[in-house]
């Protein structure tokens, strides 16, 4: 009906009323006769200029389009795909048809005939969905490219628009050099995803997770879903909960409202898995869902490759056997499974072989020689303490204080100089330039000294001479945290050497694993959210690590700084991509840390019951590791943002433009909301 007014009242041109119901495939009586006075063969031409979708059978694909090579030279063949923007030649058109697999370039005879095979299907609006069929020829040999269908073209001898384009696009993603931003491509991700590097990413993330299954499943792991409603605890960071409805009772309006939890990660289910003794090796690819700030490389929801092992070790019974790294705790066994796996997708993705054991370095030795618990040792630009080179009264200032005095040296042919000469920061820091005038006192201004000392000794353990640029700061004598001034410092002057192209990283995947952290820690603002933590002992990692065995007697003791635990991460170029303990399997310990050293009340420890009787039960010694699947995707796929490794993702804030969530719900759904859950609303 509105149709007919629009057409009466002379708003909408016949043609366009015509399109309109070639497009929308309106059927039946027409309120008027939109063809009347329009020959067939205009409607056919209008068909051709405005092409509909095709719904009526259609010759089988043959080929994918990045499959096609020269051994495939004089074949028919039936492609499909999104065809691009054409390019002209002097006697021939080239149109390339591009899907999941790749580009196959298409040739069709220019002419002038308004009925040729090019005035057809130069009129489909490019990325509009073809059916093509056609023949394969070889190119010219001065005219073959590198890649899968370099060597070859297809000769169009006829097509079929599959579904065209019907109205203008918001942007061509097949135009890399004039795309819009990001939150313009996240709104319309169904076209965003077109690119190649995302296809390839995506593609890519699929690969990865088969080989990961593999090597599992040839490690005798057994693939197992866990719920992700689940109750809240406050055992992580902050907690994205749901309502639900309880069956009505008498008392409903007495009752508290009742809500799940979206699983943070599979912690207790995976634990009790293990404590069933039905599963021995437990992993799955585990959806998880945090309250966070965004940020690149974090999403409110998330994936992780989830391991939890049975049996594992409580570190070396050969106490007197020589080491050959810093592996001084348990978890030997997922240690090796995970090397296992790095080692299987480096192989198979990259062709990159690597190391059969990676590094090991220490919480307090990561901290002291980088600055950061997930240190970057792709370059060097190592911290170093002058504790032990300064004079005896200094140090006792330094050891009544409870701090350090340390630095980092940038010598003059360093390809970091001119990074550190120009980098400017909020650190509390200060930069020093090592001139003929300042060489043997350079330290003692900085440390304000009243009387000088040899800096000979100094100057030659740290190789300082004229033209070095000295960076120090001050920390405390006991690390802590996850990083110091000179660590951010020490990333700062690398990121900047980079832009300017004085430093370019290597290639080469750096992996280390960091281990014995401390157990527990005063100082966590995320779970500050969840409990009234402040002057409370946190777990460092979550209240289920088990301590080092060495370090048992200090937890029963209340020396509780002084306990480090079986934790241990792992990190790729000074990104933690995984992280994992040896659980408590001791109810006893268990209940410990959660009454006398978290300090738990009965009603925050109300969530760990059914793990605690489980560990009662007869309960393996166990540990695990959970692996930030796109965190590692991202280093896989060369992007800093695991926004471009996930097919929807959120944006930075958390909110998702495509989907447009979160959003209000119905004024319906919401007066029921309020009225079960009035104690909240």
């Amino acid at each position: 009906m509105l149709l007919a007014r629009a057409l009466r009242g002379g708003h909408l041109p016949r043609y366009l009323a015509l399109k309109y119901i070639l497009l929308t495939g309106l059927r039946g009586p027409s309120p008027l006769n939109l063809t009347r006075d329009i020959s067939q063969d205009a409607v056919d031409v209008l068909k051709h200029a405005f092409p509909v979708a095709h719904c009526a059978p259609f010759p089988a694909r043959t080929h994918t389009c990045g499959v096609l090579s020269s051994s495939d030279a004089g074949a028919r063949v039936v492609l499909t795909g999104w065809i691009l923007r054409e390019r002209k030649g002097k006697d021939i058109v080239f149109f390339p048809l591009k899907d999941s697999s790749g580009t196959t370039q298409l040739i069709v005879p220019r002419s002038n005939d308004p009925n040729s095979l090019y005035a057809r299907i130069s009129q489909v609006p490019t990325e509009s969905v073809l059916l093509v069929e056609g023949t394969v020829v070889e190119r010219p040999l001065d005219a073959r490219r590198p890649g899968s269908t370099g060597d070859i073209d297809v000769e169009v001898n006829n097509f079929t628009v599959l579904n065209s384009v019907h109205d203008t696009l918001p942007f061509l993603p097949s135009n890399p050099r004039n795309l819009p931003n990001e939150d313009l491509r996240s709104r319309f991700r169904y076209l965003d995803l077109r690119r190649t590097i995302l296809t390839d990413n995506i593609k890519r993330r699929s690969h990865v997770s088969r080989v990961i299954r593999q090597v599992l499943e040839n490690e005798a792991f057994e693939e197992v879903e866990t719920p992700i409603f689940v109750r809240s605890s406050p055992e992580g960071a902050r907690e994205y909960l749901v309502p639900t409805r309880l069956p009505s009772t008498s008392d409903e309006a007495q009752r508290p409202a009742h809500f799940y939890a979206l699983a943070q990660s599979p912690q207790q289910p995976k634990q009790l898995l293990i404590c069933s003794g039905a599963i021995d090796r437990y992993f799955q690819f585990a959806r998880c869902f945090r309250d966070e700030d965004g940020r690149k490389d974090r999403q409110p929801e998330f994936t992780q490759v989830d391991l939890e092992m049975a049996f594992v070790s409580w570190g070396d019974t050969r106490s007197s056997s020589p080491r050959q790294d810093q592996w001084r705790i348990g978890g030997s066994e997922v240690r090796r499974v995970v090397e296992a796996m790095m080692q299987e997708i480096w192989s198979k993705v990259k062709g990159i072989e690597l190391a059969k054991q990676f590094k090991v370095i220490t919480y307090h030795d990561a901290m002291s020689k980088y600055g950061s618990d997930k240190p970057d040792t792709r370059f060097g630009l190592e911290i170093s303490s002058l504790f032990d080179h300064l004079p005896p009264h200094v140090q006792q200032t330094m050891e009544d204080r409870e701090e350090d005095i340390e630095c980092i040296v940038v010598s003059h042919s360093s390809p970091f100089i001119d990074a550190a000469r120009q980098l400017s920061t909020q650190e509390p820091v200060e930069r020093i330039m090592v001139q003929s005038e300042n060489l043997d006192n350079w330290a003692q201004s900085y440390l304000a000294c009243p009387s000088p000392f040899d800096h000979t000794e100094i100057n030659r353990h740290l190789k300082i001479q004229k033209g070095s640029l000295i960076w120090m700061g001050r920390r405390s004598r006991k690390p802590k945290g996850a990083s110091t001034s000179l660590g951010r410092i020490r990333l700062a002057i690398a990121e900047l050497a980079q832009i300017k192209g004085k430093y370019l990283p290597t290639t080469k995947p750096h992996f280390l694993w960091v281990t014995e952290f401390p157990l527990f820690t005063r100082s966590d603002e995320d779970k500050d959210h969840i409990l009234a933590t402040s002057g409370r002992w946190n777990s460092t990692h979550h209240p289920f690590t088990a301590p080092m065995f060495s370090d048992i007697e200090k937890l029963y003791s209340g020396q509780i700084e002084e306990v480090r635990g079986q934790h241990y991460d792992l990190v790729l170029n000074g990104v933690e991509i995984g992280g994992g303990s040896v659980r408590v399997h001791d109810a006893r310990m268990q209940e410990h840390i959660f009454s006398n050293v978290l300090q738990l009340s009965t009603e925050e420890q109300a969530p760990f019951q059914t793990l605690l009787h489980a560990l009662k039960c007869g309960a393996p010694p166990h540990g695990g590791l959970a692996i930030g699947f796109d965190r590692l995707m991202s280093i896989l796929c060369d992007t800093s943002s695991i926004r471009d490794v996930i097919a929807f993702p959120k944006s930075s804030s958390g909110t998702d433009l495509l989907f447009k969530s979160p959003a209000p719900i119905d004024t319906r759904r919401a007066a029921e909301l309020k009225t079960a859950y009035s104690v909240i609303v």
